[in-house]
């Protein structure tokens, strides 16, 4: 977090929290809500200024209920999450795993593939969507424990897939039976946090 937004928050501890002005899309992109409908599905703008992306990635973190936000200097706002808190993504290096927000993933501990074709990732920086464009490509990466391409072992297996990453560690269980809907619940987050 900012050293400025530490310091508005010990000046002004008490400010309210808001709700349904910010979202995040299954892209990646942080979506400013102006009339404040969030909440209530609106697509909202895409921000497009870079430092504004940066200073919301730097200041973007969860409460103990699994809510996700964007600490504004003394404010705390909440957002929708259209996929997951984080949008998984290959490195620059072409090998490793990034968020949207830029952090490294250095662990998988589970991953979950939906009824609409969605991945996602319990990662050790938090619950993570792969990102629609970098599927294919993180598909090409992905192993069963035998180093059998993970295409072709959905397609053999049954049940649970082990799954490995060239730049984690271990196998991670792949789960196949996820509904979308229920992807928050299981992986602990509120996707449309409400007063």
């Amino acid at each position: 977090m900012d050293s400025s937004v530490k310091a508005a928050l010990a000046k002004w501890p008490d400010v309210p929290a808001v709700y349904g002005w910010l979202s995040l899309d299954e892209r990646g992109r942080w979506r400013l809500h102006p009339q404040g409908d969030a909440a209530d599905g609106g697509p909202g703008d895409s921000i497009t200024n870079t430092q504004i992306q940066d200073f919301i990635g730097r200041n973007y973190a969860s409460d103990d209920q699994g809510r996700w936000y964007f600490q504004n200097g003394p404010q705390r706002v909440y957002l929708r999450l259209d996929a997951a808190p984080y949008l998984l993504r290959r490195a620059d290096d072409g090998i490793g795993l990034a968020t949207h927000t830029g952090l490294p993933v250095h662990a998988v501990t589970a991953w979950w593939l939906d009824d609409t074709g969605r991945l996602y990732a319990q990662a050790d920086v938090g619950p993570t969507m792969v990102e629609g464009r970098e599927l294919p490509a993180l598909l090409d990466q992905l192993r069963d424990s035998h180093g059998q391409p993970l295409a072709d072992a959905l397609e053999s297996a049954g049940g649970i897939v082990s799954v490995v990453h060239p730049a984690l560690p271990g196998p991670a269980p792949l789960h196949r039976d996820a509904k979308r809907a229920g992807i928050p619940a299981r992986m602990a987050f509120v996707a449309n946090p409400r007063p």
